[in-house]
């Protein structure tokens, strides 16, 4: 990796020279203070893990073990690291931002409420809402990245006598329901032991809903957590529900003609507008509600059916052995907002809203919301004319304690990173405690405000030193067909309004290792609701930058200290070489 050619034109070439990747000055530094003559033993390992980091139980074992990792290479020095050594170490993986050996340590014993969840929305499409197949393989895909909550549209078949997984009135193709609840037996806990919610969108007649019943007994037997007939007074725990299947829906009621809705006219304007967007999708929406953006479109929503599912003519057209399933009862009840956002005392529920439903509740129920979620349930599913399967952003369901924020998992962009990113947490099992705030009034009984003013209780410092393995992972003229890629770092906060910011390195010209050497500052007033972003992207004179690699990371987890940080794709898929060596310190 001395020099490399480009190709200008038939009779003209660009030779660079490619520098080695050499350990930034801080690096060096640090080394030299923990070292002597030129090599670190044991015990200044030891040190340093302790003092710069932040790993205060580090032992003599754990020093030795690291030293003893990378004994393979020949540039190891028999009594301890030397420089290029100690640098291969940060830079490995060995030493990743969050710590592999934590798992599952937030408390499981809570009620489910407690709890983000890892949730999907029409987990069985294999691409946009609107002509993809549906299959069961993204419900695989879905379940081995950690979701816990799959949902599933349940249609008859077109002689009405089996049941069919399609998103309605679209040109989906379906899938048959029994083998998406095999699969889901099958993989429910490949990445997690914590149970698995199937929340199912119900378009049945009485006669379909009993064969779906004996469908789910049979496929699920003994792991299936069916309660009974009557709603819960207090979710339990998923240390309680260890390798169960729930099933959520609103109480079954008469099926319901589709609505002849012309989705093909929709389309065209909106796909235009997706197919305009940056490779690795917009930049994340904040808080502000856009009261006007879909005005137009209000009737797509097709879980809107939602608001009569606790009537008594519902309850009347019903199959008695499905309703004794649903162990999580969903539904909107009859009035408005502020009556679906009601605490029952008694019993709990799940309610389901989509975006901008919550957008505009915020402005004048904020706080009843973060109420409601308390005790029950709040899904937040995306808008209907989502037709490409994009998303939202995550956090303004988040930071009012919306439990199930529903995303597409088949799709990517920036909304889909948050996502990866939070479910990083907690060992990646799914289920991520919520911040106390969120579930309990304080002493004067006034909940969490997340568009309030707080004081910054710490500020996270970030120094991102540079990059390396994209001249392993991609061809030399991916980037640039001309000369070596002109990299630049994207890195900040996305958390409550007044912590979300995005900051920018310099731009380093035709350098496959850039080094940037900068600093930057985040004051956090709730740390706990804060993912750390960071992106890499190739500045392009003439057209869109390319993209190079993102990752995003629960900073309330973040290790202190210099650490070794995998790239991942668009699509969240972690590259085999491309990492950042960072710093992380909270001051």
């Amino acid at each position: 990796m001395s020099k490399q050619t480009y190709r200008v034109c038939f009779c003209f070439r660009r030779r660079f020279r490619l520098a080695a990747s050499e350990a930034p000055a801080d690096v060096k530094e640090i080394f030299a203070r923990y070292s002597d003559n030129g090599v670190m033993s044991v015990d200044q390992l030891r040190r340093f893990l302790v003092e710069v980091q932040g790993e205060e139980n580090a032992t003599l074992e754990d020093a030795q073990s690291l030293m003893d990792s990378l004994k393979h290479l020949n540039i190891f020095h028999r009594r301890g690291f030397n420089l290029e050594t100690f640098f291969k170490y940060l830079f490995g993986d060995v030493n990743p931002p969050l710590n592999p050996k934590l798992g599952v340590h937030h408390d499981m014993n809570a009620p489910l409420s407690h709890y983000f969840i890892y949730t999907g929305h029409n987990s069985y499409l294999t691409g946009n809402q609107l002509s993809s197949d549906c299959s069961d393989v993204p419900i695989i895909n879905a379940l081995h990245r950690g979701v816990r909550v799959i949902e599933l549209d349940i249609w008859p078949n077109s002689r009405n006598d089996d049941v069919n997984v399609l998103h309605g009135r679209t040109l989906t193709t379906p899938v048959q329901l029994i083998k998406c609840l095999k699969s889901i037996k099958e993989h429910a806990f490949v990445a997690s032991e914590y149970p698995v919610v199937i929340t199912l969108e119900d378009h049945l007649t009485p006669d379909l809903q009993a064969k779906v019943a004996e469908m789910i007994t049979q496929t699920f037997g003994d792991i299936l957590f069916s309660p009974g007939s009557e709603c819960l007074r207090e979710f339990p725990s998923p240390e309680s529900l260890k390798r169960r299947i729930i099933i959520s829906t609103k109480p079954p009621k008469e099926y319901l003609q589709a609505k002849d809705v012309k989705v093909q006219e929709n389309d065209s304007k909106k796909e235009k507008d997706s197919n305009g967007r940056e490779a690795w999708g917009s930049e994340l929406k904040g808080f502000e509600a856009k009261m006007d953006d879909d005005k137009d479109y209000g009737d797509f929503d097709v879980e809107d059916d939602e608001d009569d599912g606790e009537d008594l003519k519902a309850q009347q057209n019903e199959a008695p052995e499905y309703r004794r399933l649903i162990a999580i009862h969903a539904g909107k009840g009859k009035g408005g907002m502020k009556d679906w956002l009601k605490v029952d005392p008694d019993k709990v529920r799940r309610l389901s809203l989509s975006e901008q439903e919550l957008e505009k509740a915020i402005i004048t129920y904020g706080k009843d919301i973060v109420r409601f979620t308390q005790r029950n349930l709040l899904r937040v599913y995306p808008k209907g004319i989502r037709f490409d399967s994009s998303n939202y952003n995550p956090l303004i369901g988040w930071s009012h304690g919306a439990q199930m924020v529903a995303f597409n998992m088949q799709g990517y962009g920036r909304s889909l990173w948050l996502m990866h990113g939070m479910f990083k947490a907690n060992g990646g099992c799914g289920y991520v405690k919520k911040p106390e705030f969120l579930l309990q009034a304080d002493s004067n009984g006034n909940v969490f405000d997340p568009k309030a003013i707080l004081p910054v209780k710490t500020t996270l410092r970030v120094t991102v030193y540079m990059g390396e393995g994209w001249y392993y992972d991609f061809k030399h003229t991916h980037f640039d067909a001309y000369s070596p890629p002109d990299f630049y770092a994207r890195v900040g906060i996305a958390g409550v309004p007044a912590d979300t910011v995005m900051k920018k390195t310099k731009t380093l010209e035709d350098n496959w290792i850039p080094t940037w050497d900068e600093v930057f500052e985040f004051p956090l007033t709730v740390p706990e609701l804060a993912l750390l972003r960071i992106e890499v992207h190739e500045y392009d004179m003439s057209e869109k930058d390319d993209f190079a690699g993102q990752t995003c990371l629960p900073v309330r987890e973040l290790r202190q200290g210099i650490r070794a940080v995998p790239l991942h794709s668009r699509k969240g898929e972690k590259y085999n070489s491309v990492k950042l060596l960072m710093r992380f310190e909270f001051v």
